[in-house]
């Protein structure tokens, strides 16, 4: 060939590499472009169960993360240069074997920076040891087992802890309702509600009161009907019962608890809180008292202004999983913001040194097990609503 027809098939040739993308040849799609000179991307993970028994609380998790990212636009400046965050949510389905998937798909697929997640105890126990031995720093939402930050020094939370929580409920049947024998109704298989029931049990019994009937069940997939341990239950005279469980159970426990005629007051904790219990449980469910992570109606800037951000851009009320991620976004936005470069011990070390950040659900210190120092509110239904109680102090 001619050095001219030589020349004109390598121009045609180059200008058709000036393109949108190359030609990856082993599969056929075309490459992305690389990200401008100071355009980078920092991945954050989030997981949540988006399907499955405990659904309700993965569309909060989601909507407080989404409205978390957006109050900073999705960018954060870190050092003098600027970076997109890239949120990429996962299901765990509520299971611990998928939340054992999601984890691994997003630290070795997605190659985040940090994890906001997950809610459910058993779920963040079987994610927390993959965070921790990659290095990757994770802020669990809603896990209030003590266990989940023993997995080790990566591993953060938004919530207070169940020894609070079953404390708070033991202190609130002795000294508000004046109640001195109780029965307690759990789920064995969940991390969360076994935890809870052996607090409330102890703490209870330390203040005088006595546990009469002490009822596991082997899990709310598994149980439906939960009328024979109530007929035992109603058979020990209790003057109320403590359900540590998820809304699901405990609109059927309140439902079949009437329909057996005991009539007790039931406390519980923050798996309660769902529009789905009143959904479910309807008329049966009033009364119905929990402890929780933040009340709408709770006398705080922080909350009122939260609460108006959410409910413009869903045209619903946050429950407490939409305030906890909402908060654990903030908590991580924060250290980011104090670590200076989106480096994981850096994040960490920023972290560990949180001290009295202003939250939605209160200030936030960690102490030594990163755990959060932090009030819980005390809630009832009433009419079909969420009525604030009180505030108990740690």
């Amino acid at each position: 060939m001619g050095y001219k027809y030589l020349l004109v098939i390598s121009l045609f040739a180059f200008l058709l590499s000036c393109g949108t993308g190359r030609v990856d040849e082993k599969n056929h799609m075309p490459q992305q472009k690389p990200e401008k000179a100071g355009k980078a991307v920092i991945t954050i993970g989030v997981v949540a169960p988006i399907t499955g028994q405990t659904a309700t609380f993965g569309k909060s998790t989601r909507e407080g993360v989404i409205l978390a990212f957006e109050q900073i636009e999705n960018k954060i400046t870190l050092d003098g240069k600027e970076y997109k965050i890239n949120v990429v949510f996962a299901d765990d389905q509520g299971s611990p074997e998928a939340a054992v998937s999601a984890y691994n798909k997003l630290i070795t697929h997605d190659k985040v920076l940090a994890i906001i997640g997950t809610v459910q105890s058993n779920c963040s126990l079987a994610g927390a040891p993959l965070a921790q031995k990659h290095k990757v720093p994770m802020i669990s939402t809603a896990s209030t087992n003590p266990k989940v930050t023993q997995t080790g020094d990566f591993i953060f939370r938004a919530c207070f802890i169940d020894p609070f929580q079953g404390k708070v409920m033991a202190k609130y049947a002795i000294e508000n309702l004046k109640l001195k024998t109780a029965a307690v109704i759990f789920d064995n298989a969940n991390d969360y509600s076994k935890g809870l029931a052996e607090v409330f049990k102890k703490t209870y019994e330390e203040l005088g009161g006595k546990v009469v009937s002490y009822q596991p069940f082997p899990g709310e997939d598994k149980t439906k009907d939960f009328s024979p341990l109530l007929t035992q239950i109603k058979s020990a005279k209790p003057e109320l019962i403590f359900a540590p469980c998820y809304y699901q159970a405990a609109a059927q426990i309140a439902i079949q608890a009437k329909k057996l005629g005991l009539a007790v007051p039931i406390l519980g904790g923050d798996g309660f809180d769902s529009p789905k219990l009143v959904e479910v449980g309807q008329k049966d469910v009033e009364g119905l008292t929990f402890s929780n992570h933040y009340s709408k109606d709770t006398p705080s800037t922080q909350v009122k202004q939260f609460v108006a951000d959410y409910e413009k851009k869903f045209n619903s009320t946050p429950d407490a999983l939409a305030v906890l991620s909402y908060d654990a976004s903030k908590i991580l936005i924060d250290a980011l913001k104090r670590a200076g470069k989106p480096d994981s011990e850096a994040i960490k070390k920023a972290l560990t040194e949180t001290k009295d950040l202003e939250v939605v659900s209160g200030k936030i210190t960690f102490d030594a097990e990163r755990n959060p120092i932090k009030s819980a509110a005390i809630l009832q239904i009433k009419n079909g609503k969420q009525v604030y109680i009180t505030t108990v102090n740690p």
